[in-house]
């Protein structure tokens, strides 16, 4: 009976061994010639195990997908696993953000508390400036190349010169060439006598800025801020103005060259100046040349008193762009506002004022040369209002104005849209730059995912699992991602947000049933130059078929953003130096036969002369992108 009982105990145990060396074996021919054995219990090899029972065919697996399963071990995984359930990843969240290979912003180290002599911060990064030159005496600081070429830098300036007397100071070239750059400059110079901040080409070609100036500048007395060079060629930023400069005194403020070359910056003016007295504030060359840009002003300059605002050749030669200007010298005395060159995109925006200069006294108000397609409601009634040259959105009026063909090349890089005509062997045309901008990331396992919120109701339980502040980067991102995916799909769009590779598997099935095949551009080479079309092959045989396109969404951990794309034709083509006609890289693109629900202002149509639903789109899948189609 004993002998029966030990090998009953034997037998189960022979053949755990038995099924883990065949997994090893099925993983380590999965993961390629490297030789690496992977553990069978690691994300990856379930990974691998989820593809083989989803798939149904024998093309080879998609490396590049593969290699963006969480680096966690085993062991890692269960344990983050059941601090998730816990609602205590918070509280191990450097740990985590380190092993599962996320984006996390670093708490910030120690304050620097007091100094009492001038001080040069060069090429200095990731510090927390709390209280700094508080109560200061006159002095200078110079923050020169600040967090240059940072990839993640995180400084705060909350409550820096609060009380200070004729302190100045410098940021130059601060944070340039950055990525997903957050500053806080909270309580910056609150309270302050004289003295002067001085912003240049600050945040200057950074991906994705965030910056927040809230309360800046709040009951100070005559002291002066310029931002020259602020944010150009920034891309997909967020500027916030909260109460800046309110309850100040003769306090001048200059945006020069604000946001120039930008694309799609956002920039929030709430309260800034309320109740000032005496402001100056010139935005000149603010948001020129811009792409889409967003500005809003709430409440500026509301209850103020004899100030003087002036906007020159504001937004001008921007592509679209939205402004709103809610409350704007509201109920304020004597108030000066000049808008000279305000709005004239060579593609029309949009413009509401609502309830500007309402109840203010004694103010003069001038438009000269204001764009069209601009809402005025309950504006300054019965005061003075001066439109000059101002173009009237009336029957027949509103046109785009031609942008000519280096307006185009600058909105619109050159190859990133072309017609499929292009698509033919021999063919020289540019290659736009495909490299992905997106900070590295993993995805997570579905076993940490299917217990972390994913909602704009939740998003308190995602900032306090990420630590990010309010007002701060980290929410951006959070609430950005989140409103993107809880968008209403548009006409005939089936979509979906994934985080893990296994959902993407599923969503791609469900669109395109369990036959199916996955493909990216192979590199980035060529991007950025001509590149001469070599062989070319038409998915499904060319023929119009549907695909499922899975584009990088900016979050904590590597996010997707797939949906179905219905009329499509895709290509896979060798791309040849077309100097030495060497192969260089093997791209995918995919070309987009009904453009009809699209945006007249797409800039597809800018780049190609045409309007939707009269022409085919085409475009390279970019690095780190992907499209599914069914396997032929």
């Amino acid at each position: 009976m004993q002998q029966h009982t030990q090998l009953c105990l034997v037998t189960p145990l022979s053949l755990f061994f038995i099924f883990f060396s065949s997994l090893n074996v099925a993983i380590a021919a999965a993961g390629g010639s490297s030789g690496a054995t992977e553990n069978p219990f690691s994300p990856k090899a379930y990974l691998v195990r989820y593809w083989n029972k989803e798939v149904q065919n024998d093309a080879e697996k998609p490396s590049f997908l593969l290699s963006k399963a969480s680096p966690l071990d085993a062991v890692g995984s269960a344990a983050f696993a059941k601090l998730a359930a816990q609602n205590g990843l918070s509280t191990r969240l450097p740990e985590f953000c380190s092993a599962a290979n996320l984006l996390c912003f670093p708490d910030l180290a120690q304050s620097l508390e007091k100094h009492d002599k001038d001080a040069n911060f060069a090429v200095y990064s990731d510090k927390n400036f709390t209280n700094y030159g508080t109560d200061r005496l006159a002095g200078v600081d110079s923050f020169k190349n600040y967090s240059l070429g940072e990839n993640l830098p995180v400084d705060s300036f909350r409550r820096y010169s609060r009380d200070s007397v004729n302190h100045k100071d410098q940021f130059t070239s601060y944070a340039n060439d950055g990525n997903v750059v957050d500053q806080s400059f909270n309580g910056y110079a609150a309270g302050a006598t004289g003295g002067a901040g001085d912003f240049k080409k600050y945040a200057d070609s950074v991906n994705v800025p965030h910056l927040g100036f809230n309360s800046y500048s709040d009951d100070s007395n005559g002291r002066s801020h310029g931002f020259t060079g602020y944010s150009e060629n920034a891309n997909a930023g967020d500027q916030s103005f909260t109460s800046y400069s309110k309850n100040g005194n003769g306090a001048p403020n200059e945006f020069t060259g604000y946001g120039t070359n930008a694309n799609v910056v956002g920039s929030g003016f709430t309260a800034y100046g309320q109740s000032g007295n005496g402001a100056n504030d010139k935005f000149n060359n603010y948001g020129n040349d811009q792409n889409n840009p967003a500005n809003n002003f709430k409440s500026y300059g509301d209850g103020g008193n004899a100030g003087v605002e002036t906007f020159t050749s504001y937004r001008e030669r921007a592509n679209v762009g939205d402004d709103s200007f809610q409350s704007y010298a509201k109920n304020s005395n004597g108030e000066k506002m000049d808008f000279t060159s305000y709005g004239k995109s060579f593609n029309i925006g949009s413009d509401k004022f609502t309830g500007y200069g309402k109840g203010a006294r004694g103010q003069d108000i001038g438009f000269k040369i204001y764009g069209v397609n601009t809402t005025f409601k309950d504006y300054a009634k019965k005061e003075t209002v001066s439109f000059k040259s101002y173009t009237k959105a009336g029957a027949g009026s509103v046109k785009a104005v031609p942008a000519s063909g280096s307006m185009v090349k600058k909105w619109v890089e050159p190859g990133k849209f072309f017609r499929e005509s292009m698509l033919k062997k021999g063919v020289v045309m540019p290659m736009p730059d495909i490299q992905d901008k997106m900070p590295k990331r993993s995805f997570l396992p579905r076993t940490i995912l299917s217990k972390l919120p994913f909602a704009t109701s939740k998003i308190a339980a995602l900032k306090q699992i990420f630590h990010a502040a309010d007002n701060s980067t980290m929410e951006k991102i959070i609430v950005d991602a989140l409103q993107e995916c809880e968008r209403a799909p548009s006409a005939g769009e089936t979509k979906r947000c994934v985080g893990s590779a296994e959902d993407m598997i599923d969503f791609a099935t469900t669109i395109l049933g369990r036959n199916i095949v996955v493909r990216s551009t192979e590199n980035v080479n060529g991007a950025k130059h001509d590149v001469m079309i070599g062989s070319v092959k038409g998915i499904n045989g060319g023929k119009v078929t549907q695909s499922v396109s899975c584009h990088q969404s900016l979050f904590p951990y590597l996010l997707y953003y797939c949906h179905s794309v219905p009329k499509v034709r895709v290509y896979e083509a060798d791309l040849l130096d077309p100097v030495s006609n060497a192969k260089i890289n093997h791209g995918v693109a995919i070309c987009h036969l009904d453009t009809s629900a699209w945006s007249p202002t797409h800039g597809s149509f800018l780049a190609l002369g045409s309007g939707p639903g009269r022409i085919e789109v085409c475009h390279w899948i970019f690095q780190n992108d992907m499209t599914w189609t069914i396997a032929d």
